[in-house]
Order: C-alpha cells, then structure tokens, then sequence
C-alpha cells in the first residue's frame, strides 16, 4: 500500500480527490472530462491514489468506477483535529499562565 501523504502531495490528484466527493461513483472518462486531462494521465493518478487507499474502485460491467474512500479520507481529517488540537490547548494554556503570572 503506498502513503496516503505522497499521493496528496500532487495537486492533480488532490483535485480529482476533491471531485470525488462531490461525484460518487465517476468513469476515469468522466475525470478526464471534467479536467480535461489525458486518460493515461487520469489512469496513472488513480492507481497511485488506490494504492494510498484513498479511493475505490468497483467493477461495473466494462467500466470501473471510482469514489472517495471515506474511512482513509477521515483518518487523515482526524490526524490534523488532532495536532491542532493539541496545538490549540497549549496556546490556551500559555496564554492562562501568562495572564496569571501579570496578576
């Protein structure tokens, strides 16, 4: 399984990404279209962003559609509410004893 943090590290792959939330369940053409990118393009973004977990892909007849995985997608939204928030209760709390030490 490759890094979900390498494969958002390209923006391309974040705005398919961003696409895929809006879109359940789209074509590669369909990306392709609405970016107006080449489907070798659209195919090797997809198989890295499969690869990170962060999509997936379903198997409909001749056609493979794709769409955001959820579960990697909040995982890597709860990674930051975690370290900002650990950044929000320190700058609460040097703010607290800052005032404390002025009275």
């Amino acid at each position: 399984m490759g890094s979900p943090w390498k494969a958002l590290s390209d923006d391309n792959r974040r705005r398919i990404l961003l696409l895929l939330k809006e879109k359940d369940m789209i074509t590669p053409t369909d990306i392709a279209d609405h970016f107006d990118f080449t489907l070798p393009g659209v195919s090797i973004n997809l198989r890295i962003l499969k690869e990170a977990d962060l999509i997936t892909e379903k198997k409909e007849g001749k056609n493979r559609l794709y769409s955001l995985n959820r579960k990697t997608a909040s995982d890597l939204v709860q990674f930051f509410d975690d370290m900002y928030d650990y950044k929000l209760k320190s700058l609460k709390e040097y703010v607290e004893n800052k005032k404390r030490k002025r009275e």
